[in-house]
């Protein structure tokens, strides 16, 4: 068995859990998630612990079982407390701007970049020092990761400079430039 999966998930008070089949619904303070898991996994439920187990006849499809509990614990976090992942805008003239549902970024092109914000996730412009910072947050740890991921696309770091699109916690290992080999 999977050690991932072996593990309980303990429901927060505030957080409820229900199974249809394969179709599980996770609601709690921050709002609704729904979700389909895999036809060889199932979901037991005593009071607020929550273990997944792999169906009769079908463990050797087990790779799903870890995958599976990090996805309920994952829907779990979210409508729980929420997911946020922070970016900043290093570069001169690098700027951000909310407007409505779209984010207006000048990243240094000829052109601003406009990106519409999709569904259930919230955008915050704010100053991280003398730089921008797009905070991107919301319950669902995917829609959020691949929103990120999506900004930081526009334009990412380069290797000379460290200008462009990073994650706050992101470590630019900088090159040496030409100049370098000359004496």
């Amino acid at each position: 068995m999977s050690r991932i999966g072996k593990k309980i998930i303990d429901l927060p008070s505030g957080v409820t859990l229900s199974v249809k089949g394969q179709d599980i619904e996770v609601s709690g303070p921050k709002g609704k998630l729904k979700r389909t898991i895999h036809n060889s996994m199932s979901l037991t439920q005593e009071g607020n612990v929550v273990s997944v187990v792999p169906k009769k006849g079908q463990e050797h499809l087990s790779n799903f079982h870890g995958l599976t509990r990090s996805l309920v614990m994952n829907m779990v976090s979210g409508v729980h407390e929420g997911f946020s992942k922070s970016l900043l805008l290093k570069g001169v003239g690098y700027r951000a701007l909310l407007k409505g549902k779209e984010l207006h970024l000048t990243l240094g092109y000829s052109h601003p970049i406009i990106f519409s914000v999709p569904e259930g996730i919230e955008i915050k412009v704010e100053k991280q020092g003398k730089d921008p910072m797009v905070v991107v947050r919301g319950i669902d740890k995917e829609s959020v990761g691949q929103t990120a991921a999506n900004i930081r696309g526009f334009r990412k770091p380069e290797p000379y400079h460290g200008k462009g699109v990073r994650y706050i916690d992101e470590v630019i290992i900088t090159k040496v430039g030409k100049s370098a080999g000359k004496k």
